[in-house]
């Protein structure tokens, strides 16, 4: 499985992004595909997921109406469209992949920078 992760960059503060996550290596029906993030400093932290399979998905508490997580089959790629970014979710952003049932995610892409200036 491999994952790669493009799109991150500087933008200011309001701004929006799209990250991308292009997978490959396997189909990924039955898996859950996520997006993480590891700000500067503090530890990863997961802010969005959505399963393969059906469009089910999650949002942390501070991603919700702000961000959201897609995915189109025919490309193998995994989208998370950022908007009304703040100077906060400054961070390398990270995509993953697990087995849905399965605690951890096992597949790691390398990860973006984002960076929103005030």
């Amino acid at each position: 499985v491999q994952l790669q992760a493009s799109g991150g960059g500087l933008v200011q503060a309001g701004g929006s992004l799209r990250l991308s996550c292009a997978a490959s290596g396997r189909t990924f029906s039955g898996y859950i595909m996520g997006w993480f993030r590891q700000p500067p400093g503090k530890e990863r932290e997961l802010v969005a997921s959505i399963r393969w399979s059906t469009p089910i998905t999650y949002y942390t508490d501070s991603a919700k109406g702000r961000f959201t997580i897609s995915r189109d089959k025919a490309k193998n790629t995994v989208y998370l469209q950022m908007n009304r970014l703040k100077p906060e979710d400054t961070a390398v952003y990270y995509c993953a992949a697990k087995v849905v049932g399965e605690n951890a995610y096992d597949h790691w892409g390398q990860g973006t920078l984002v960076t929103v200036s005030s």
